[in-house]
């Protein structure tokens, strides 16, 4: 028996994603792409080797990248503000930026170019597991697609980690519960940057203590790793540096869009500083609640996690536009769940580009009208309409039985997601019957 194995759809998907990378190729030779945060990673391991000091050089100056970090042009610097800015990661990622230096400039942004496209195909791999969903066809048009928007774009053209950190925490969070050492890759991401610990928070909170405090011995161990070979810079690091979010850019410019970028450019002051942090606990406790809910009483872990994910990025002082590459997972899961309208406003939302219609350098970002707020602030409000409509509709069905293998009807997410103790592609069919079959 013979299998029919090319098809028009995968004729279609190869030629959208041969069409897609050529565009792109084509926006990098034609553009500036200095891919600043590359180097930014290379002048951290050239610290560590030297035994200089990672937060004490100029990571964005004209040291590093010749005539200015960004560029210029449609990726230059206006974007995160003007002025000279540090890097914000402990030194553990400093020490794993040293491969960076073994490279010839030109050869290590081919490297990360390369690198991050091969990376969103994984992303977009683990996306469809995450919803339960699969097939080649699928994945090669998802990739094609995903290349323009715009978090993953800016994170190839900047060369920075954002998707090699998601894969990271999506891979161990979808393996299921009982595999071994489950929660140590969340623990190292977590080491890189702090913004994966509140998925820490959600694995305690749905009672896989066991994976949740593995994660934190994970970091711990960072942490310890990075004191042992960094001691002075760890200390500047923990005592010091954690604290000051604006090392890498202001607050307010528009690549910011945390929930303190949007508060900052709503009232008009680049410290928000009181209202931030009741505003940012509130948000963390209503997505974390509502993350535990969708997971536990709802069954469904794929909305539990990318709950979180929101919930994480919001909180957190600073999430540059290109750290919301999990828009990915989150089209995947509107698609999944066949909610076409709203995955067409979510592809525009983070397709869009909408900030770059209003002022978003310097000072004038913090004197923009109020009917200007959605431009400029998109990801966090779509980050917030989501949390607040699924926080509304979880607590609507807050009368449904623990133990529904499936989501009550209309929560937003795919259908038989998985819960606690399964894997999240594992519960698609059992999900959906176990629902139908508890409500009969």
């Amino acid at each position: 028996m013979t299998y029919r194995t090319v098809t028009p759809r995968s004729l279609i998907a190869v030629g959208a994603l041969v069409l897609s990378l050529a565009a792109f190729a084509t926006l990098c030779v034609t553009r500036p792409v200095p891919l600043a945060d590359t180097l930014v990673y290379r002048a951290e391991g050239a610290a560590v080797l030297g035994g200089g000091d990672p937060y004490g050089i100029d990571l964005y100056g004209a040291g590093v990248s010749g005539s200015g970090a960004y560029g210029s042009g449609i990726y230059s610097s206006g974007i995160y503000g003007t002025g000279t800015y540090g890097t914000a990661y402990p030194p553990f990622a400093a020490i794993l930026f040293v491969p960076t230096t073994w490279l010839p400039v030109g050869a290590l942004k081919v490297v990360f170019v390369l690198g991050n496209i091969a990376l969103l195909a994984l992303f977009v791999r683990l996306s469809l597991r995450l919803v339960g969903r699969s097939g080649a066809v699928l994945a090669v048009a998802a990739v094609a697609a995903g290349l323009w928007l715009e978090p993953v774009t800016r994170t190839i053209l900047l060369g920075d980690i954002a998707l090699a950190l998601a894969c990271l925490v999506l891979w161990d969070l979808t393996r299921p519960d009982h595999a071994l050492a489950k929660g140590f890759a969340l623990g190292i991401a977590a080491g890189v940057t702090l913004t994966p610990a509140v998925f820490v928070a959600y694995l305690l909170l749905t009672s896989r203590v066991r994976q949740g405090l593995t994660a934190l011995a994970a970091l711990a161990g960072t942490v310890l790793l990075g004191m042992l070979v960094l001691p002075y810079a760890s200390g500047e690091f923990w005592t010091s540096q954690v604290f000051e979010t604006d090392r890498t850019g202001a607050a307010w410019t528009a690549g910011n869009q945390s929930l303190h970028g949007l508060l900052a450019r709503l009232l008009h002051t680049p410290e928000p500083a009181a209202v931030w942090a009741v505003a940012a606990l509130l948000t963390a406790v209503c997505g974390l609640w509502a993350a535990r809910r969708a997971a536990v009483r709802a069954g469904s872990e794929s909305w539990g996690i990318l709950l979180t994910a929101a919930t994480a990025l919001l909180v957190t002082p600073v999430s540059w536009s290109h750290e919301w590459v999990w828009c990915v997972p989150l089209l995947a899961a509107l698609l999944a769940e066949r909610r076409f309208r709203a995955a067409a406003l979510a592809g525009a939302v983070w397709t869009a580009r909408s900030f770059w219609a209003v002022p978003y350098e310097g000072e004038p970002a913090l004197r923009l009208a109020w009917w200007q707020q959605p431009l400029i602030s998109p990801y966090a409000l779509c980050a917030l309409a989501l949390l607040t409509l699924t926080a509304w509709h979880l607590r609507a069905h807050r009368n449904d039985a623990p133990g529904v293998t499936g989501p009550p009807s209309r929560l937003p997410g795919p259908r038989g997601g998985a819960g606690p103790g399964r894997s999240a592609a594992g519960r698609q069919d059992a999900g959906v019957a176990g629902y139908a079959e508890n409500h009969e």
